[in-house]
């Protein structure tokens, strides 16, 4: 395939992709008037699927740096949705639990995170959207040498 092919088709819709989905869940948050923004719901989402969590892990898995994760978490904690527990080993180490507050708000916030999902793939055949999450995983490994974050 030529490069000029991949250059316009495949990075460009990645990117025009992501951006729509993020502009269209801003706009439902602003809509829903959600108490929080999609980046600390993402979080929350972290925090329901893996357990309580390490700052550190958070960042990793999120792609943020620690000071925006830091901003964020400190934001989610003034509103009670999450807290931070020292770790007993080391000092100045955090595990970042959500509260019964934060579920509550996640719980709430969820089934339109759902159905926004759920028309992003519509008209999409199960077996189009594995193959694209498997070729979506492959370029993540590809580029993730090129994109080395400092967290």
């Amino acid at each position: 395939m030529p490069k000029n092919f991949l250059n316009k088709r495949v990075l460009f819709n990645l990117m025009v992709a992501g951006l729509l989905s993020k502009v269209a869940t801003l706009r439902l948050f602003a809509q829903k008037k959600f108490v929080i923004t999609p980046e600390q719901y993402y979080i929350l989402s972290l925090l329901v699927s893996s357990g309580p969590l390490y700052q550190r892990q958070i960042c990793e898995q999120s792609y943020k740096d620690r000071p925006n994760m830091t901003r964020l978490i400190n934001i989610l904690e003034k509103q009670g949705l999450v807290k931070r527990v020292p770790d007993i080993n080391k000092r100045k180490v955090y595990k970042i639990f959500m509260t019964e507050k934060g579920q509550e708000v996640y719980s709430n916030i969820k089934p339109y995170m759902l159905s926004l999902r759920d028309e992003a793939v519509k008209d999409i055949s199960i077996e189009d959207i594995e193959t694209c999450i498997k070729v979506l995983d492959k370029m993540k490994d590809n580029l993730q040498s090129h994109a080395k974050l400092q967290i």
